[in-house]
């Protein structure tokens, strides 16, 4: 069979300032890798082509036997039109990733078939059904257990970019209510490949420099100091995201993230407010722990990029003024603010829709940039300009400066990240403000 996969735009970002993620696409920032994934697994005797709308255009008359599309909330729209297109010529779709996992029904509406959750081995019988003419309406992934193997990654990346791109574990076994991953079938279950698979995997990647794209690398510290023990040698520079318990109290996990040759941790503060984090069960974050995992981080000689979210149902109109002064003080390299959205298919879209809250359904507007429902202690307007604020300060050019500046004494790797982020970051700021 000829097949195409579709790996749509996250349009207008996964945060706040999207414009340095698309801007750094160079690196290798792409919104999710399971279109890929799913490519990659594909037996060999089908053609698969995939295609990201960022540098290719989707030619409908090639005569596809089958197409998957893979998308986000944000892309919801763009994805249905897609689908829409394709099944008027009779060829049939089939729908997967967060948005579709979390409202099938409304999927199937633009589909013939519709992946739930994350599963590989389902993607293989989707293709057996096609190919006998039996394609079922969902595919639900089955429960995973200790057996489950994970493929290989074997991402083939578009364009040109700088960055490569692989994934040693998948899940997350923590609850945060608004995360889309975690709250997907089988989210909340945590797998990991073999280390000496994953390893052997870096030494394909061609770039110099690669992103992890786990949930989080230090859910199983034992694992991770082994992945990273083997890394040295292999003159690799890479980005991961990790958790502040394990940052903040395992001193040789971080040292040996750097000795494998990490340039930066990627960490979800989201909130600098304890009743805030117990509220929405980030068991992970103890606010008076940041400044120690921060500590620890730039002692290894690496950047802190902070995630921060507001709109939680303790914000206060204070906590943006809060925020900024503290992620000042922790010193933090580059923060990425984002405002809360409630993805269908969480219990935070849950508890908003049956209160009445959800101020809109159309998706374009679900890319953590706009306000989609009522706040509990401000109004949709109070807590847009918020963001706005916090953005606009911390991203003005002296306070930019300074940390481009302090990024120095990390060497040059995680200066280039944090030259790179905050310049692009401060352009973002500009073009908000005409």
């Amino acid at each position: 069979m000829n097949i195409l996969i579709v790996e749509t735009v996250w349009m207008g970002g996964a945060r706040y300032h999207f414009l340095d993620k698309t801007l750094l696409t160079a690196f290798s920032i792409l919104p999710t890798l399971q279109a890929r994934e799913l490519a990659a697994i594909t037996p060999k005797q089908h053609t698969v082509s995939v295609v990201n709308e960022r540098y290719t255009k989707i030619n409908y008359n090639t005569g596809y036997d089958a197409v998957l599309i893979n998308f986000v909330t944000s892309t919801a729209p763009r994805a249905y039109a897609i689908a829409d297109d394709f099944r008027k010529k009779d060829v049939p779709v089939i729908l997967s990733g967060f948005h579709a996992s979390g409202l099938p029904e409304e999927a199937k509406q633009h589909a013939n078939s519709v992946l739930i959750g994350r599963n590989e081995n389902v993607w293989l019988t989707i293709l057996q059904d096609i190919e006998q003419k039996k394609l079922q309406p969902f595919y639900h992934a089955p429960p995973y257990d200790n057996a489950t193997i994970l493929p290989p990654t074997n991402i083939s990346l578009p364009g040109f970019v700088m960055t490569g791109a692989i994934e040693a574990t998948r899940g997350c076994p923590y609850h945060c209510e608004f995360c889309p991953e975690t709250n997907i079938q089988g989210g909340a279950l945590f797998l990991k490949r073999p280390v000496p698979e994953v390893i052997a995997e870096i030494k394909k990647i061609p770039q110099k420099t690669l992103m992890f794209y786990d949930t989080s690398l230090t859910i199983d510290p034992s694992y991770t100091k082994e992945l990273f023990n083997q890394m040295k040698g292999l003159h690799k520079k890479f980005f991961c995201n990790g958790n502040v318990n394990v940052l903040a109290h395992d001193a040789e996990l971080v040292r040996l993230s750097r000795e494998a040759g990490c340039v930066a941790w990627l960490v979800g503060f989201e909130s600098i407010c304890q009743n805030t984090l117990q509220a929405i069960g980030k068991t992970t974050n103890t606010a008076d722990e940041y400044a120690q995992a921060v500590l620890n981080i730039h002692n290894n000689h690496m950047a802190v990029i902070g995630d921060f979210m507001f709109g939680f149902d303790t914000d206060t109109p204070d906590v943006f003024e809060k925020t900024l002064q503290a992620i000042k003080e922790l010193q933090i390299d580059v923060a990425d603010f984002s405002i809360l959205t409630p993805f269908p298919g969480t219990p935070l879209f849950k508890k908003l829709d049956d209160e009445k809250r959800i101020l809109t359904k159309d998706w374009k507007y679900y890319n953590m940039g706009h306000v989609v429902f009522t706040p509990n202690h401000m109004t949709p307007e109070e807590l847009l300009k918020g963001v706005h604020k916090v953005y606009d300060e911390f991203y003005g050019t002296a306070y930019t400066i300074k940390r481009i500046t302090r990024g120095l004494r990390w060497g040059t790797y995680p200066f280039f990240i944090i030259f790179a982020r905050n310049l692009v970051s401060m352009m973002g700021r500009r073009r908000l403000a005409k």
